[in-house]
């Protein structure tokens, strides 16, 4: 029964840091490389009829060129409320309405904004990495809980902790791609 349950912490173990890698990923799509990405609008909600709102929800996000986005609400009413929360926003671009949507245009990235860049994407990386870490803890705690014969309880620590090592490298192998995509001309 204690092995059954060991092994029901490692599936867990495992699941959980898929999901931190997940997130991270998520994270990595919002951060802008000079190509224009509606993921870069993750973020945003609109106030719409008192209720928080994703902006992919209430309008369609096109790339009509390579370093712009469109946005068109599907609900001409919220244009201006859509304008507000983008301009709020920690995006640094400021919306150019046109009556039927708004476009921004995203501004070629300097060489010192990519390593500014490329520094968050790191910051970014480092926090998954504790996540998985934090991940690993909980599961050792758990698995010494169960009472497992020594070499049981060991080899059952060293899954945990090859789990991790494997973990540890996705997440290292997401910011190397993700920098070296910033780093791009």
């Amino acid at each position: 029964m204690n092995n059954e349950q060991a092994d029901l912490i490692l599936m867990e173990c495992e699941d959980h840091m898929t999901k931190t890698v997940e997130v991270l990923r998520k994270e990595f799509a919002a951060v802008r490389t000079g190509r224009a990405n509606p993921a870069l609008l993750d973020r945003i909600h609109i106030p719409y009829y008192g209720v928080d709102t994703p902006l992919k929800q209430v309008a369609s996000i096109t790339v009509p060129e390579g370093n712009q986005l469109y946005i068109k609400p599907f609900d001409k009413s919220i244009l201006k409320a859509v304008e507000h929360a983008i301009q709020a926003s920690d995006i640094g671009i400021n919306p150019q309405n046109d009556g039927a949507g708004l476009r921004m245009i995203l501004p070629v990235l300097t060489e010192m904004r990519r390593r500014e860049l490329v520094k968050d994407v790191e910051k970014l990386g480092e926090h998954a990495k504790v996540g998985v870490r934090n991940v690993r803890r909980d599961a050792n705690e758990h698995i010494k809980r169960l009472g497992l014969p020594e070499d049981d309880e060991k080899g059952y620590l060293d899954d945990v902790q090859e789990i991790t090592d494997n973990f540890i490298k996705k997440v290292d192998e997401e910011v190397k791609i993700k920098s070296d995509d910033l780093m791009k001309i």
